[in-house]
């Protein structure tokens, strides 16, 4: 029965008090939301050339994303300003919405000239090509 219970009422009592719906309301103002809501699903894996990076972006237009490298920590970017164009000047209400998110994941080692991006389907694929590693190993000759 206690697993039937939401998460934000646990701990309170079971019992009908009628202000069910405010105290819902309430929760839901001032829980903070959760990670996984507040951002987007990305996937890093690496081979011996590049990282490769896929954030699931669905509806995000191309205009709306930011990608940025600086000192080895790749940013994914999104900002989303949604408003409806309405003429009519005796509306009711009106609602506007400004929506920001971000990751970002530190890749050592990389080459920031040969970065490519591609943004398909809701899917954006970023390929960032490691930098070639010179050999850090040096025979020392003895005198």
């Amino acid at each position: 029965m206690a697993g039937m219970v939401p998460y934000v009422r646990r701990g309170r009592d079971l019992v009908p008090t009628g202000f069910e719906d405010f105290y819902n309301l309430m929760d839901d103002f001032f829980t903070p939301r959760s990670f996984e809501r507040a951002t987007f699903r990305m996937d890093v894996r690496e081979d011996e050339k590049e990282y490769v990076i896929e954030a699931e972006l669905p509806g995000v237009k191309k205009e709306e994303v930011g990608l940025d490298m600086n000192d080895g920590r790749l940013t994914i970017s999104v900002r989303r300003e949604e408003t409806e164009e309405d003429n009519a000047k005796n509306y009711l209400h009106k609602e506007r919405r400004i929506s920001s998110m971000s990751r970002a994941v530190s890749l050592p080692d990389t080459d920031p000239e040969g970065i490519k991006a591609k943004l398909d389907n809701g899917v954006l694929c970023v390929a960032v090509p490691k930098r070639n590693k010179q050999a850090s190993a040096k025979k020392i000759d003895i005198e």
